[in-house]
């Protein structure tokens, strides 16, 4: 008869089986915590309002409404915003990328002299920043204010994704360049059509860091930006969630001030629902390169 094998808990000690047993229990409770919400948001979002403000949430279909998204998709305003915060987004990425590989890479190499001097500069603005009003003022005085580089530009260089790129660089075998080298390759030809494309998984990494940080950033459009034509859609969005505001051709057909209330709380949900599908499109695509290029980039060097 043919033994059965044991599997690889089996395999471990009592000791090793508790450990794991509790640390698959807390993921477990992570997991729950994070895909609850979003599954009440998601049904919240289709549920008729009344219904959903006097009982909760229904599973009766009759009940079900896509009310909240017709108002949404139908709204001017929201389509602005989701182009705006998509072109910012994507600008935002590009240069950041372009910023942090071609400062990641001299940092990289053992013969840089002052590697060491701007390394510490780096790190300190890391700990330290001029703060809100110097830096309004320095966007004042470039004549950057109400303008899309008010956005794009003071944050497009980010230390820890130039760490993470240097030490990812690092990792590379100094055989691939000095091949390179023997094949007549300048400095310029190894970086660009050598180096990058081995670098795939970690530009892919920062980009989507990037993408998502800009894709839910508020707080500088609302510090710099002055017209609604250039404001992105988490500006929009913060009228809806957080200021219960939303706009005014969403609910101006309402009658009544409960009606309107009703309808403004079920227009939350369906706006967060329409603000993360990018991000929720996106993530499977990305996530192949998320493990080579994070844990490389942290645990060599």
């Amino acid at each position: 008869m043919k033994t059965k094998k044991k599997s690889e808990f089996a395999k471990q000690p009592t000791g090793d089986k508790v450990i794991l047993i509790i640390g698959y229990i807390i993921l477990g409770l992570f997991i729950c915590a994070i895909i609850i919400p979003v599954v009440y948001i998601i049904l919240a979002s289709f549920v008729d309002p009344v219904t959903l403000q006097n009982s909760g949430l229904s599973f009766d279909f009759s009940k079900w409404t896509a009310t909240a998204y017709e108002r949404v998709l139908s709204n001017s305003q929201i389509w602005v915003g989701f182009k705006n915060a998509l072109i910012y987004s994507v600008l935002f990425t590009i240069i950041s990328v372009v910023v942090t590989l071609l400062a990641a890479y001299p940092m990289s190499r053992a013969d840089f002299k002052g590697r060491g001097f701007f390394n510490t500069i780096f790190v300190i603005t890391m700990f330290f920043g001029g703060g809100l009003i110097p830096t309004y003022l320095l966007i004042a005085n470039l004549g950057m204010l109400d303008t899309i580089w008010a956005i794009l530009i003071p944050g497009a260089f980010s230390v820890w994704n130039m760490i993470i790129a240097r030490t990812y660089y690092m990792g590379i075998p100094r055989d691939l360049q000095e091949a390179a080298e023997i094949d007549g390759a300048t400095e310029m030809i190894y970086f660009f059509r050598i180096l990058l494309p081995v670098c795939t998984p970690i530009i892919a990494t920062i980009s989507m860091w990037q993408f998502v940080g800009m894709w839910n950033s508020y707080f500088d459009a609302m510090i710099y930006l002055n017209s609604a034509s250039k404001q992105p859609l988490q500006l929009v969005l913060r009228a809806i969630l957080i200021q219960s505001q939303p706009q005014p051709g969403m609910v101006s057909d309402m009658q009544s001030t409960a009606a309107r209330a009703q309808l403004a709380e079920l227009l939350k949900y369906a706006t967060i629902i329409i603000s993360s599908l990018p991000l929720m499109i996106m993530y499977p695509f990305f996530q192949k390169y998320f493990d080579n290029g994070i844990m490389a980039g942290a645990v060599k060097g």
